[in-house]
């Protein structure tokens, strides 16, 4: 039997104002209201309503559809502030009762590079926010970017979670097929279910590419793709961003027809179906260990931290943040807590990367920024005005 998990990820960012370097001692707002206003609504209508109004249709006519999302907490406000409409079509699906949320941390951070206690402190925020939105108690992890290591996985089980999800990266398989159930390597314990990044990379990336010898992508052809795979792959791991859907890859190209034949078309094979990773867990026996010294992601070719921490403004930019912690605790002030986990998000990290070629033009893509150096420029004026404020308080 093929099990085929579907997880999407749902995210936006709290995008920053330009803050002139003249502007570091006055009390200015950091986050662009406007701009995050304006795309939010862009992507529901391009993206969350219409794929949601579709999968909750799916769900209806296809019983066995099973589908999965993590929503980060920054996501959730922006729905919240722009678009509580966004929220109630999740709740929709989740009332079917064949839709699984997961947990992530609040903010999409990279505070697992940080140590322990920054990581538990968003963990615990996004769970407190799962049970106030969708009255929702998670029991499978997904990390910021899918980032994983031994460590991680220790942390995450010692949290409560069955399972965690992340890349099905060749530098650590050595070999070994993603499209199986793993464990961490000394937990048992703690499940691992591993991105099937080539198929999953099909539909996410290479969809509308006319250059790609498997255009056009149609839903029978990558069911039968999957069908072609020996029957010892039991789990295919089918992960990616939810905006994928009528946002990365367009209406026009055809995503939604494909959507909407995707599981007609693996269900005509007896021996498929879908599953969630919390049935995957009780189902499915874990075949071998998966162990990953240093951190894995989903990004880039590397599969791992570079995207957001592999120059030297990004690492000076994300010791500068972490170092305001002490201060930000000790004001005990809520708005200064908000704004310090906005800008913990990962993404104001991805826009000063200096990558090229491939990777390059991809961070360029989602960058609000003319170049790296500015989005670093920016950030670090964000940052020094913000340490200026919190000074401030406390010499109150």
């Amino acid at each position: 039997m093929k099990h085929i998990c579907l997880y999407f990820q749902v995210h936006q960012p709290f995008r920053l104002r330009q803050i002139s370097f003249f502007n570091i001692t006055n009390k200015v707002p950091y986050f662009n209201d406007a701009s995050n206003k304006q795309i939010l609504l862009k992507v529901a209508k391009n993206c969350y309503l219409p794929t949601n109004k579709l999968f909750l249709e799916l769900l209806k006519q296809y019983p066995f559809l099973k589908l999965s999302f993590s929503i980060s907490g920054t996501a959730i406000d922006q729905f919240k502030k722009y678009a509580p409409q966004v929220i109630e079509s999740f709740q929709a699906l989740l009332e079917t009762g064949s839709v699984e949320l997961l947990s992530e941390t609040n903010c999409h951070s990279l505070a697992c590079v940080k140590g322990k206690a920054f990581f538990v402190n968003e963990v615990t925020a996004h769970r407190h926010k799962m049970k106030e939105v969708f009255a929702y108690e998670p029991k499978v992890f997904r990390n910021t970017e899918l980032i994983y290591s031994n460590k991680v996985g220790s942390w995450v089980k010692s949290l409560g979670y069955e399972a965690m999800l992340t890349e099905g990266a060749d530098k650590v398989l050595n070999g070994r097929s993603p499209n199986q159930l793993y464990h961490h390597s000394t937990d048992n314990n703690l499940k691992i279910l591993l991105k099937n990044y080539r198929l999953s990379d099909d539909i996410a990336f290479r969809f509308s590419n006319r250059k790609w010898p498997h255009w056009p992508l149609t839903a029978e052809k990558f069911a039968d793709w999957i069908h072609q795979l020996p029957d010892s792959e039991e789990i295919i791991n089918l992960f990616m961003d939810y905006e994928t859907f009528g946002e990365h890859q367009w209406k026009s190209t055809g995503i939604f027809e494909f959507l909407e034949d995707l599981p007609g078309s693996i269900l005509k094979y007896k021996d498929h179906t879908f599953i969630t990773p919390s049935e995957a867990v009780a189902k499915l026996k874990s075949r071998d260990s998966f162990s990953a010294l240093t951190p894995i992601s989903w990004a880039d070719e590397e599969r791992d931290l570079s995207a957001w921490l592999g120059n030297n403004m990004q690492l000076e930019a994300f010791d500068f943040l972490y170092a305001l912690s002490k201060k930000v605790n000790r004001t005990n002030n809520d708005e200064m807590s908000r704004i310090w986990d906005y800008l913990q998000t990962s993404d104001h990290f991805y826009y000063m990367s200096t990558k090229t070629l491939d990777d390059g033009a991809v961070h360029a893509h989602f960058s609000p920024y003319n170049s790296p150096h500015q989005a670093f420029t920016n950030y670090m004026h964000v940052l020094m005005n913000f340490e200026y404020q919190l000074d401030k308080l406390l010499r109150r």
